[in-house]
């Protein structure tokens, strides 16, 4: 399959850690995962959440550009609504203009986090409605042109993708001409029909044709049956923020000893169905199919685990898997 991977990364806390040490596993993450070859590495907002670190998207993204040389870097994404669009140009001009032609912005229109934390984000009682977004982007857009008065964003645009779990999204990414990328890992039963609702909304814009990425949530091991067990903390930490319980990543014993109930065991078993866990052999053909069904022009995988050394180990799977794909076409 000769398709660009990449790296989706929300530092992860886990239990009895700290955020420092999430953001210094970040950093080597990304190194690591430049060394082994992946495209891009896209940090995810999320706000007033225990076990998510990336809360600060821009700010990282400055931190992961700098301790590399080559890889893009860039957000996945940064929820629109929550910010003033200038502001959000003001921070990705600079970012473009320090590192140029490494920058990606990768926009969402959900705020990410529950209502109290997205008034306080937004300092208004207001929400925005869905139907902001498209003027919100272009008014994003507008900033970066080469006689905009706002610096250092004039002339400084990186390229700009849409985001979406819906096929909202899909559909604008595809009238404006944007890339677009939709969130497999957690609605997978929305992803085909909405990189099709893209491709027949396309309309040559930023791009010339219509290019799609899916981002799918990997677990490797050496065996399927280790791999299992790697993926079960984050699906209970999964079933905790739905329960309106997050926290930091569990550990093992957290998640061996927790006391499910069989409405628990269901939504975890459904959540890892959507999910590629295994070893090797069950990786590559799980994947394979996936980029057969939905003819994504690229994969970015996120990999939750509890152990920053599984989780190395699970990229270097797929890069032993993939080799010479990992890198764009």
């Amino acid at each position: 399959m000769s398709v660009p991977f990449s790296v989706l990364d929300l530092a992860p806390v886990v239990s009895g850690s700290t955020s420092g040490q999430a953001l210094r596993n970040t950093l080597d993450l990304a190194r690591h995962t430049e060394r082994l070859g992946f495209h891009r590495y896209w940090l995810a907002e999320h706000h007033a959440m225990p076990g998510i670190a990336s809360s600060a998207t821009a700010v990282l993204i400055g931190q992961v550009a700098a301790a590399t040389s080559a890889m893009r870097v860039g957000s996945g994404g940064v929820m629109l609504p929550n910010h003033a669009p200038m502001v959000v140009a003001e921070q990705f001009g600079t970012l473009e203009a320090l590192y140029p032609g490494r920058i990606d912005l990768g926009l969402g229109r959900a705020p990410g986090t529950d209502q109290a934390t997205a008034r306080a984000l937004r300092r208004s009682p207001d929400a925005l409605s869905v139907d902001d977004f498209p003027e919100q982007v272009i008014e994003l857009r507008s900033y970066f042109g080469a006689d905009s008065a706002v610096t250092p964003a004039a002339g400084n645009e990186p390229p700009v993708w849409l985001l979406g779990s819906s096929g909202y999204s899909a559909r604008l990414a595809g009238l404006l001409g944007l890339p677009f990328a939709f969130a497999h890992h957690f609605s997978a039963a929305n992803t085909v029909p909405a990189l099709k609702l893209y491709r027949d909304s396309f309309r040559p814009g930023a791009l010339d044709e219509p290019y799609s990425m899916i981002g799918v949530s990997v677990t490797a091991a050496e065996s399927d049956e280790r791999a299992r067990e790697l993926a079960r903390p984050q699906a209970l930490g999964f079933l905790r923020l739905r329960q309106g319980r997050p926290g930091p990543l569990p550990t093992p014993e957290e998640t061996a000893s927790y006391p499910y109930t069989p409405l628990d065991r269901q939504m975890i078993d459904s959540r890892l169905a959507d999910q590629v866990v295994g070893g090797p052999e069950t990786v590559r053909k799980e994947m394979d199919a996936l980029i057969e069904r939905t003819a994504a022009d690229e994969v970015m995988v996120v990999t939750q685990v509890f152990d920053h050394g599984d989780r190395l180990r699970s990229y270097d799977i797929l890069a032993d898997l993939y080799g010479a794909s990992l890198e764009p076409r």
